[in-house]
């Protein structure tokens, strides 16, 4: 990690924040997820970069980039499309987990030409929420991060083991840095429905996913839909696994993404 560099592109209303391992080979664009940051690839990171010039952002009200603001709803992937334009990458290999996954594949849809390969860890497929219910989860969430804040490093980490008995250790200083760094004013915009987007994916797509029963959202049917919406997409279920699917089959993850990036 020492020799990996920081710094932030201008976007519309901001700037985000990145880290990049650097180097002339392949970009590998990494989008996270809900209330982690660009970090939180780390150990898939050094993983991967001996080969691949891997970019980690910091979406918008994450990490060290801008806050959500007062404004209309963002589109986090217009946010990464102006990102993946200022640092000048041509047709990167672009890869997200849970929300970043969602955004990773809209942007695919939005800019067939300009991807050479999508990777979406178990993204959230799921129907578009009533603005009710949308509503009373900002609530919750504003509560949690609240909570958070409230605690120490060593009191977060803490809950994250106790709730992720299995991850490895390299996984906490980040998760547990950003929790404290998220924007409680968070909104996960999602212009159309996911069926819409994905069908719209001319590059080649791995969907990587774990199991309903230990906590993940994408499951077999919603896979095989996705399949028969777009026949680009192989799909990878990871037994004992779940939402956090790397975290808690990091080997078979980290197969399953070496074999697929070799095939493009």
């Amino acid at each position: 990690m020492s020799s990996w560099s920081s710094g932030r592109v201008d976007i519309a209303d901001g700037f985000l924040a990145y880290h990049r391992t650097g180097g002339a080979k392949p970009a590998l664009v990494l989008s996270h997820g809900l209330t982690d940051n660009g970090l939180c690839w780390t150990r898939l990171a050094q993983a991967l970069e001996a080969d691949f010039d891997i970019i980690m952002i910091d979406a918008r009200g994450h990490g060290d980039s801008v806050r959500m603001g007062a404004g209309p709803d963002q589109d986090p992937a217009l946010d990464l499309a102006q990102a993946i334009e200022q640092l000048s990458l041509e047709s990167p290999i672009v890869m997200g987990h849970s929300v970043g996954a969602r955004t990773t594949a809209r942007y695919a849809s939005l800019y067939q030409d300009k991807v050479s390969g999508v990777i979406l860890e178990d993204p959230p497929f799921m129907a578009q929420q009533d603005p009710s219910i949308t509503a009373r989860w900002q609530a919750g969430f504003r509560k949690q991060v609240a909570d958070l804040r409230a605690m120490t490093a060593e009191q977060i980490t803490a809950v994250g083991r106790r709730r992720s008995p299995t991850w490895h250790e390299d996984e906490f200083p980040a998760w547990t840095a950003s929790k404290t760094q998220v924007d409680p004013e968070i909104r996960l915009h999602d212009p159309e429905p996911w069926q819409d987007y994905l069908a719209r994916i001319t590059a080649p797509t791995l969907l990587i996913y774990g199991e309903p029963g230990f906590g993940g959202i994408v499951t077999p049917d919603i896979a095989k839909a996705a399949q028969d919406l777009n026949p680009q997409i192989e799909t990878v279920p990871l037994a004992g696994a779940g939402h956090n699917t790397r975290r808690e089959n990091f080997d078979a993850y980290r197969v399953a993404v070496v074999e697929f990036l070799a095939k493009i």
